[in-house]
């Protein structure tokens, strides 16, 4: 009998090593390549074309747990996205592995290099290089993996922290180093491409120059997104003469803070739920070429910005979702439909005509003023109201606050303003009863 069992045992493990053990397939390691011809390149996924569709991953991978994990990419993964991107690689980017196989989904696994660093005379380059390697052998068979992102903006950042022929020569050693990752991490694991990411397209020069050993270029945009395609055609010297190599975007959506006019009180016009929800598609026309202007087969894709749910400056200028219970912004939904072609059957969130304010400055530390903001439900939901504050062109601090206030009526309320002087942003919230939310902002100087 035992010798029975022993034997059984044996057969089950050989069955195992064919994925077969129990009924049970085993999820193999990916085999990703980049393949084709100039102006003519295709993402291949174990053999398979495939196209990224992606979104940002915002949510903590250190506090939250792993089934908290799962349940953040399960709603990501129903957004009809395939891929989904971090900007550094942890022992806590298990978690997000192990989630994302269970949604047959893959990962652009980013490495952070630290901006501020002079790339020509660091000494620690060698250590860094090293624990990125690490990383890479340790998560390079887990199926999730589609390939290595090193670095995030750190060539335009550069001009933050040095200038002249100092700047210059650090910009040209970072893509030196680049290229040094990437031949470490192709000798490590042959099987995922390597890229790096940048905020402006200008810096891929330095990588066509310096960091040959990359597979695709990569680039964050967002209100310059369709402009993208053009700088790629225009080449390293700008001569017309294109790239030879395809990109993604690893960040896209609604034009940020640096992009946008200025209001009349002189800090950036946030766009509106219904401007950012439609700059999603408006982008992808441009990355997928759907629009005609010829990205397609240079253009391997792109994860939107960002799956995330911080309800701060940042959070509530980008993110899908408002909270950890993945209460749904506008922008959640005009992703959904952007991946999948479908107009989305769920409950959608309320959406604002028009916010007004009695006064936008001239605000007395502490008086009241009056904030009338008409949203509408699409499905007439009933809908409940927060309006919070926000100082970051007083201090910097990206936090919010509630404001003090009444409803005065059906769409208005008094707001107490802040005994401190500046301009102040402020946010109201309508919330439905189907885990919606729609948010709409606007400045005020206290004076």
């Amino acid at each position: 009998m035992q010798h029975r069992r022993s034997k059984a045992v044996l057969a089950c493990f050989a069955a195992f090593l064919l994925d077969v053990c129990l009924g049970a397939p085993l999820m193999a390691q990916s085999v990703v390549t980049v393949t084709g011809t100039q102006g003519n390149w295709q993402l291949n996924v174990n053999g398979q074309p495939d196209y990224i569709k992606g979104l940002d991953f915002g949510p903590s991978l250190s506090t939250n747990t792993q089934s908290q994990i799962n349940a953040y990419v399960a709603d990501l993964a129903a957004t009809g996205a395939n891929t989904t991107r971090t900007w550094g690689t942890s022992s806590d980017t298990a978690k997000l592995l192990t989630a994302v196989d269970q949604n047959n989904m893959r990962v652009v696994m980013g490495f952070w290099l630290n901006q501020n660093v002079n790339y020509c005379t660091d000494r620690t380059l060698g250590k860094t290089l090293n624990s990125i390697v690490g990383y890479v052998n340790q998560y390079k068979a887990d199926p999730g993996v589609l390939m290595w992102d090193i670095g995030n903006e750190v060539i335009l950042q550069a001009q933050n922290y040095f200038s002249g022929t100092t700047l210059q020569n650090d910009r040209v050693c970072y893509a030196q180093y680049v290229n040094q990752i990437s031949q470490a991490i192709h000798a490590a694991d042959p099987n995922h491409p390597t890229t790096s990411t940048d905020a402006w397209t200008g810096a891929w020069p330095y990588y066509a120059t310096y960091s040959p050993d990359l597979d695709l270029l990569a680039v964050n945009q967002y209100g310059g997104v369709c402009t993208v395609q053009g700088s790629w055609q225009a080449g390293p010297t700008g001569n017309g003469v294109p790239y030879t190599k395809p990109y993604i975007l690893t960040e896209f959506g609604p034009s940020g803070s640096w992009e946008v006019p200025n209001d009349e009180n002189g800090v950036p016009l946030e766009p509106t739920d219904v401007q950012k929800a439609q700059a999603y598609p408006n982008a992808w026309a441009c990355i997928s070429g759907s629009n005609g202007n010829g990205a397609a087969g240079v253009s391997l894709g792109g994860t939107a910005f960002i799956y995330g749910n911080t309800n701060d400056f940042s959070g509530v200028w980008f993110n899908t979702e408002y909270s950890s219970a993945m209460t749904k912004r506008l922008s959640y939904y005009s992703i959904q439909q952007m991946y999948t072609g479908v107009p989305p059957t769920a409950n959608q969130p309320p959406v604002i005509q028009s916010m007004t304010l009695s006064q936008t400055s001239g605000i007395a530390p502490g008086a009241a003023f009056t904030v009338t903001a008409d949203f509408t439900d699409p499905e007439g939901d009933p809908m409940t109201y927060n309006i919070m504050l926000n100082e970051m062109y007083i201090n910097g601090s990206s936090s919010l606050s509630n404001a003090t206030f009444t409803q005065t009526g059906p769409d208005t309320f008094s707001v107490t303003a802040p005994k401190t002087a500046g301009v102040w942003k402020i946010y109201v919230y309508a919330f439905d009863n189907h885990n919606n939310v729609g948010i709409e902002s606007a400045s005020f100087a206290v004076q």
